[in-house]
């Protein structure tokens, strides 16, 4: 699994690191004392699971949190903070914060958290080999067999290890990173047209990209672009 520590404390960062590769010393971990590394880090790996330091020079971790679901979408972030503010819990909420740890940190507290996701997410190389894959390349036209063929192994092996160890079927996660991407290509490129944004991010009808759209967020793909521009805005 590839976990994502971010605290610009660099002693609390080789705390974690320290016990997280003592209890799991086949993870990678990449640490990070700010926003831009953390950001590098996440445009070029696969990462599972993020814990930030809620406070971190220039954006908070909040934002960070906020940026790293844009490139993301599907990680889980645990927030590290010794605040006990609603405000933060109610933004927390909205950006899709998984957990909170408190400061400073309890040993058994994070190693019953840490258990959790070990898990829910310590996945296979085939699996982060094609979760990866999708990244890259979500925006083309692929399916299971075309990355079973890339990475040499066969389609129904790797459907049924898809499925154990990310518990959804691949399509539903092809289908759910591509309408993720969608969200925000629809909030930030204004002025691209719908039926272009379709397109990119490997939907081959206009009708069905609406379709799903609907169906996964609740607004059609013109609803979300204006209220998503409105909140971009206030």
């Amino acid at each position: 699994m590839n976990l994502l520590l971010v605290d610009d404390e660099p002693f609390v960062l080789e705390q974690l690191k320290y016990l997280i590769h003592e209890w799991y010393p086949h993870w990678n971990l990449f640490g990070a004392v700010d926003v831009s590394l953390a950001l590098n880090y996440a445009r070029e790996h696969e990462i599972q699971l993020s814990i930030l330091d809620i406070e971190l020079p220039g954006k908070s971790g909040l934002e960070l949190a906020a940026e790293l679901k844009k490139v993301q979408p599907y990680t889980n972030i645990v927030m590290l903070s010794a605040h006990q503010d609603f405000e933060y819990a109610r933004k927390s909420i909205q950006i899709g914060v998984d957990d909170y740890l408190t400061k400073p940190i309890i040993e058994k507290e994070l190693k019953e958290m840490l258990s959790k996701y070990a898990q829910k997410l310590d996945r296979s190389e085939i699996v982060m080999s094609s979760i990866k894959y999708v990244q890259d390349h979500y925006h083309e036209k692929i399916n299971l067999s075309v990355i079973a063929n890339f990475i040499h192994v066969n389609s129904s092996y790797l459907s049924r290890k898809f499925h154990d160890e990310v518990g959804i079927p691949f399509s539903d996660y092809l289908l759910g990173f591509r309408i993720e991407m969608a969200k925000g290509m629809l909030i930030k490129s204004q002025a691209e047209s719908i039926s272009m944004i379709a397109e990119k991010c490997g939907f081959g009808s206009l009708h069905y990209f609406s379709s799903v759209f609907k169906k996964k967020t609740g607004f059609t793909p013109k609803e979300y672009k204006k209220v998503g521009h409105r909140n971009e805005k206030s």
